[in-house]
């Protein structure tokens, strides 16, 4: 018999080799992993009764397709109550897509780096989080916005993105922190997008992702023959971002080494390739993110205190969501349009019902988990609109997390929830029971929006509506809001 804490994964594939590396990741998380070469093996092993319980099936090498969607199926017919996580070589979203309405819990595209794999282990079997969330997946949605797209009105959001939008048009160091899934690496995407260096593409290093002996090759490059392995020139990050900008994203992560090797960088802009005796200089900005507080870390002597200085010319402290859930229904809808440009995928609208249950949860993982949440319920979704029943899994994750500990987050009660989506930019297009509303309410919610976007100034509202100041005057009479203008 295995331990308690010990979790057990069932591994459908015939590779050996596979088998052995998925096993010794598994096994640095206390995961048993039990191999399995096809479907008929699998279906032995959970008729037997001497083989172990399991936690959750992974099943190698699926490909897209009829015959890849009907072995889904089969395994959740088999253990509908396990969840199933495929791996393969398909980065297609399209391809994700079929493999979640086949019942696929979550996707993972090779080579999986292990702390992503530990993480979808994890979250699969999470009791709070049963639905998974197709991570990978719902990130490829993503794409550059200015500072004028980036959706959000809350005061402390605006705020920061304040800050950054004047801290573009300057070559100066900023440090952006914020938890994880709060959105640092679109705000420093806007950052590089509005700076004189914008045409030139961001180069992008996650420092949490380089094994620790790698760290000085990749930003730094080396020599032929600089290191067992090196048996080539390598040119790194920072030549590739001369004349532009380089995101560090988790620069809390960097080893103490090579945060003296940055800090030289940015304090002369010379740089020098492991293994070479030349430097060279470079003109490279640094944008920095971390998920950490930096000053903690140097007072816990884990960052150097003359480095966070050197990067923390220009702080942006972005809220996490729960600090600016008035944010949610626009960011909602938002998503869900960018949901619906994806292949297989069509428009679909959000009732207010479904909205209350969002913002009833405390979102520990942030705009990142409310976007892996939208993209599940809208590949699931058989309607127009998305409702509450379509958020099973954040319904009883927020009943569960009642509590304020649960997830160090604070949850709104009923009351405020219904102020902050009646009040919340957006606009509902359909009722609670799923229906359109009418189509006076609509205009009337757009006008209103229009106006505390454009503060009170009638001449540009009624511009960007597209009509004249008489005829928005004339609308503010007929439909009753002429309040909203005084």
């Amino acid at each position: 018999m295995r331990p308690d804490p010990t979790r057990c994964l069932l591994l459908i594939d015939d590779e050996p080799a596979q088998r052995r590396l998925i096993t010794a990741i598994g096994a640095r998380a206390g995961w048993w992993v039990r191999g399995a070469n096809d479907l008929e093996a699998a279906e032995t092993m959970f008729a037997d009764p001497q083989e172990p319980k399991f936690d959750a099936i992974l099943l190698d090498h699926w490909l897209p397709g009829e015959e890849g969607s009907a072995l889904i199926r089969q395994l959740r017919e088999l253990k509908p109550e396990i969840p199933l996580l495929v791996l393969t070589a398909q980065t297609s979203v399209a391809v994700a897509v079929d493999a979640m309405r086949a019942g696929a819990s979550d996707f993972l595209v090779k080579p999986i780096a292990p702390d992503r794999l530990l993480a979808a282990l994890d979250a699969a079997t999470d009791r709070r989080r049963r639905g998974g969330e197709l991570r990978p997946l719902s990130e490829k949605i993503g794409k550059v916005l200015g500072f004028e797209e980036i959706v959000g009105s809350a005061p402390n959001f605006r705020a920061a993105l304040a800050v950054a939008a004047k801290a573009a048009r300057a070559r100066v160091s900023v440090l952006i922190e914020g938890e994880s899934g709060s959105g640092k690496e679109i705000v420093a995407q806007a950052i590089h997008a509005a700076s004189p260096r914008g045409k030139k593409p961001l180069h992008t290093v996650n420092c949490g992702a380089i094994p620790e002996n790698l760290v000085d090759s990749v930003l730094f490059g080396h020599e032929k023959g600089s290191f067992t392995g090196a048996f080539d020139r390598h040119v790194g990050r920072f030549e590739d971002a001369d004349g532009s900008t380089l995101f560090l994203d988790e620069i809390g992560e960097l080893p103490l080494d090579t945060q003296v090797k940055l800090l030289r960088a940015l304090e002369t802009g010379e740089i020098q390739r492991v293994g070479s005796r030349i430097t060279q200089t470079v003109d490279v900005r640094i944008i920095a993110a971390t998920n950490r507080r930096l000053a903690d870390e140097v007072a816990a002597g884990r960052f150097r205190e003359d480095l966070y200085y050197r990067l923390n010319v220009v702080h942006v402290p972005v809220p996490p969501l729960r600090d600016r859930i008035s944010d949610l229904p626009a960011l909602a809808r938002h998503l869900l349009s960018r949901i619906a440009e994806q292949p297989g995928m069509h428009y679909l609208s959000i009732t207010d019902d479904a909205l209350s249950v969002l913002m009833s949860y405390g979102w520990p993982g942030n705009v990142r988990q409310l976007q892996n949440a939208l993209f599940r319920a809208a590949v699931l979704c058989e309607g127009d609109a998305l409702t509450a029943d379509d958020f099973p899994q954040i319904a009883a994750e927020a009943t569960y997390g009642r509590r304020a500990d649960d997830y160090h987050a604070k949850r709104l009660d009923g009351q405020s929830a219904t102020a902050a989506l009646e009040h919340g930019p957006g606009v509902t297009l359909y009722q609670s029971d799923g229906n359109l509303r009418p189509l006076e309410d609509i205009e009337a919610d757009v006008i209103r929006l229009a106006i505390g976007h454009y503060r009170g100034r009638m001449t540009e509202v009624a511009r960007r509506l597209g009509i004249g100041r008489s005829t928005l005057y004339r609308k503010l009479g007929e439909l009753g809001i002429g309040d909203v203008a005084a």
